[in-house]
């Protein structure tokens, strides 16, 4: 695969999306995953080539998305730029809002529109630190399909579509070996995002993320990943779209399920190389969700389970494989390319 992906322009990896999203239902999708050249090695650790991405999907329960992204890098991995966008329609049960009518009951939602994002990095110096900006775009138009009633609130208070416009500051540090699949090393990355009507948005509001992954190889087989994420709203409106508050992202947890203007996440996966191409790793995650920063972990959401990858291209350090996660009233199938932390 490797050698097709090198010497062929218009070669591909495809990549078969299968969804058990709990949050969305059953269904599946194809990406293509384009390497556009060979990528350096140097200094212990691999330079990827420029990557593109596009394809799309559905579920079963109406869901369907398009979309697109490129990374690319500049002068030996001194300049890394990131950009995506997509159309989507997606139906999601939203539990916790600003709106009432929320509370513990699920409000059936319809979200469809379009979203965009770019990052760019420069490197300081010839440390493993970089700084940059970032900005996001997303114009959608929302709907309650099983509540007249907060239907007629989210168009009284939020309109009949929406728009969230933001610039951020972004600071990362990056010392793993392999963009694909790390092995060794930290990444952590730090991102303050201004949401606001001089941007072009309805919404006023920032949003603090910080993420951090450490990956320790034991010995030659074993390799113990650690990841941790935060996220935090401020300075924000009274009234914001339902899908706008932070989550908990987990493996086997709806995505939406547990909203809060304060989200933690920590996670443990051990991986276990039994040959060359194969490995089995199994992961274990925890997350809160709460009103104030303070109030993290009064409320535990945990998340486990266990799967497999494969060494699809060698040459790239490329690793595809499946996920099966559980959590106390969910189970879902995740195909994964990389770690899936």
């Amino acid at each position: 695969m490797s050698h097709y992906l090198q010497e062929n322009p218009y070669g591909f990896l495809p990549v078969p999306v299968v969804i058990t999203e709990p949050a969305v239902g059953y269904g599946g999708g194809l990406f293509g995953l384009f390497l556009h050249g060979k990528g350096k090695r140097g200094e212990g650790r691999y330079i990827p080539p420029a990557i593109s991405a596009f394809g799309g999907g559905g579920t079963q329960n109406g869901t369907w998305f398009v979309g697109g992204g490129h990374r690319h890098t500049w002068q030996n991995d001194n300049i890394r730029y990131l950009v995506a966008a997509g159309y989507a329609d997606v139906n999601l049960d939203i539990y916790t809002g600003d709106v009432i009518g929320f509370g513990n009951k699920a409000i059936n939602t319809q979200t469809k529109g379009y979203s965009g994002m770019q990052k760019l990095l420069f490197r300081l110096g010839d440390s493993a630190m970089f700084l940059g900006a970032s900005q996001f775009w997303a114009k959608m138009d929302i709907s309650a399909k099983n509540n007249q009633l907060v239907d007629s609130l989210w168009k009284r208070v939020l309109g009949e579509s929406s728009t969230s416009s933001a610039m951020g500051i972004v600071a990362e540090y990056d010392t793993t070996d392999n963009f694909f699949w790390p092995g060794r090393g930290v990444s952590l990355s730090g991102e303050y995002q201004f949401y606001g009507k001089q941007l072009g948005g309805d919404y006023r509001y920032d949003l603090l993320t910080l993420d951090g992954k450490v990956f320790l190889p034991l010995n030659p087989t074993w390799t113990l990943s650690l990841a941790g994420d935060y996220q935090t709203l401020s300075n924000q409106d009274k009234y914001l779209p339902p899908m706008a508050r932070p989550y908990i992202e987990l493996r086997g947890i709806s995505r939406y399920r547990y909203q809060g203007d304060a989200v933690s996440t920590v996670q443990a996966q051990l991986a276990w190389q039994v040959t060359p191409r194969w490995i089995l790793q199994g992961f274990i995650g925890a997350g809160s969700a709460a009103d104030n920063t303070s109030d993290l972990y009064r409320d535990v959401q945990v998340a486990w389970g266990s799967g497999f990858r494969y060494l699809i291209a060698r040459e790239y350090g490329l690793r595809t494989g499946i996920d099966i996660a559980f959590s106390d009233n969910e189970q879902a199938v995740y195909f994964n390319v990389g770690s899936g932390l």
